[in-house]
């Protein structure tokens, strides 16, 4: 699991063009979409909801009430790819 998220990890700044940023500055459970954290916005959520279904054919519905979920965090990211190769 620890692959995944390091996958993840680069998946999501290469993306979002995070130039400043590197896989070590994001840790597994940072909230993504708030300040506290990565801080990233809708369309950063849209642009690596694209990315992850490119990267890991996954299937994400548009309303899903566990999207927010399942993008909150890196771990949590790592978890809902995870159930969904398996």
């Amino acid at each position: 699991m620890e692959a995944l998220r390091l996958e993840i990890k680069q998946l999501i700044i290469k993306s979002l063009d995070l130039e400043d940023i590197t896989a070590d500055d994001i840790e597994d459970d940072t909230p993504l979409f708030e300040s506290s954290g990565l801080g990233l916005d809708s369309i950063d959520a849209l642009e690596l909801g694209v990315a992850l279904r490119k990267q890991y054919s996954l299937t994400i519905e548009a309303n899903n009430a566990n999207n927010r979920q399942h993008f909150q965090s890196v771990s949590s990211l790592a978890a809902f790819v995870d159930q969904q190769k398996n």
